[in-house]
């Protein structure tokens, strides 16, 4: 019993782990921008097909196929996307053409994944030996998520904190016509900001390929479960992640050992509805002001 405890807790903080960091990606994105980014699951799925692709099959180093996926080709396909979504945009995000943008950007990737190569379930081998935690045996990649998500964490806060830059970004989620008004390029932030989550989502995708179903269709489940992790941590609250991510995956563990996998969805959704009824603005989320 203790060991199925002890398994179900460690893989759920780890997978949770994985939903923190897509939720952090989406904060960024969202502070300097106030749109969310739902193609953020597939471009996370893209990071576990580069990790199949260059690593296993074209067989080049794992560090060098790592950077070469996430700086040179996700990052920057992320900001492209972004380029496109914040075009019709303007000066204003009060349009709900974002929506549709991210949306069917996500749409079209899944698209080709699925036109090229095919609807299956791709096997990416693991770098990383497995360990042991109380004598439970754990893959080598669940450890990898939980030190993404810390990196993640620790150099976000370090990037707004203190470079100017991140304080650029972070200024722009306070006031988006005083930063402009100070002469801040804000598209050219803003851009930052989604190229930041490209990186942020393609590396840990390719980190954690080996313990993930690298499928076309594979990433709804990661982009709602990051995004109810963001809505449970509060939007915005990179500390919140932290706590959201792996509550979110302790819970779908649970849900998928008691009832089925075929459940987990659910409970994540119904742990969003608990945390909108009753705390609405989030764990560590604050209550904002709203103009009428």
């Amino acid at each position: 019993m203790l060991s199925e405890i002890l398994i179900i807790v460690i893989r759920g903080i780890a997978i949770g782990s994985i939903f923190a960091t897509i939720a952090m990606s989406f904060n960024i994105v969202h502070g300097a921008t106030n749109i969310f980014n739902f193609a953020q699951g597939n471009m996370f799925i893209l990071g576990g097909f580069a990790a199949y692709f260059l690593a296993n099959q074209v067989g080049m180093a794992w560090w060098l196929a790592m950077l070469v996926a996430t700086g040179l080709g996700i990052a920057a396909l992320v900001a492209f996307q972004g380029y496109i979504t914040l075009l019709p945009l303007r000066s204003s995000v009060e349009q709900d053409s974002w929506l549709i943008s991210t949306v069917s950007v996500s749409v079209i990737i899944g698209a080709v994944l699925m036109i090229t190569q095919g609807p299956f379930a791709y096997s990416v081998s693991n770098v990383m030996p497995s360990f042991r935690i109380l004598g439970t045996r754990t893959p080598g990649a669940y450890g990898l998520a939980i030190f993404a998500m810390v990196f993640w964490y620790v150099a976000l806060r370090l990037f707004l904190r203190k470079t100017f830059i991140g304080l650029a970004i972070s200024a722009l989620s306070q006031d988006f016509d005083a930063a402009r008004a100070a002469g801040l390029p804000v598209r050219r932030l803003q851009l930052i900001a989604f190229a930041i989550s490209g990186l942020m989502v393609g590396s840990v995708g390719f980190l954690v390929a080996p313990v993930i179903s690298v499928s076309p269709d594979a990433g709804l489940k990661y982009v709602l479960n990051g995004f109810v992790a963001a809505v449970v941590g509060g939007i915005g609250s990179n500390v919140g992640t932290l706590i959201g991510g792996p509550l979110v995956g302790v819970a779908a563990m649970l849900t998928a050992y008691k009832i089925g996998g075929a459940y987990q969805d659910l409970a994540s959704l119904l742990l969003l509805v608990a945390i909108l009824m009753l705390r609405p603005q989030g764990l560590f989320g604050r209550v904002t002001a709203r103009r009428v």
